[in-house]
């Protein structure tokens, strides 16, 4: 018995239209947010508020910020302000203990590389390379 496998399940299915039921919501919510403003308040300011509100509804509908939805980097920038930071090291100037002044002022050796040295390391890379995978 085969079984069919789904294919793009990131992709959200498209029920009002155009629009995912997400993005069909918020849409909602800024037509409704507006028509809100329109009728109670007057109408200079219901446009200087709608303008701005309903702007943020359809940015949480339509933008995106690296391939994450608004809604998330803003989630993401509330959660990381309001958390709290911890700093695991911090280096205070000035402070020497008595190990590290004890220790020789001098700057490691590096290996030296002589050219058979070098001419056998190019050699067995050739080797491992060119050797069948097992």
């Amino acid at each position: 018995m085969q079984y069919q496998v789904p294919q793009f399940t990131e992709v959200e299915d498209k029920i009002f239209g155009p629009l995912t039921f997400k993005q069909f919501v918020y849409v909602l919510g800024a037509v409704a947010s507006v028509f809100i403003m329109w009728t109670l308040l007057p109408k200079w300011l219901a446009i200087i508020l709608g303008i701005p509100i309903g702007g943020f509804f359809l940015a949480l509908a339509f933008l995106k910020i690296n391939e994450q939805p608004l809604i998330k980097v803003v989630g993401n920038a509330l959660n990381f302000s309001a958390g709290t930071k911890i700093y695991t090291w911090k280096k205070e100037e000035g402070k020497i203990s008595s190990k590290e002044s004890s220790l020789p002022k001098e700057s490691p050796a590096a290996p030296k590389l002589t050219e058979r040295k070098l001419k056998e390391l190019s050699w067995s890379l050739d080797i491992y390379k060119s050797s069948p995978k097992a």
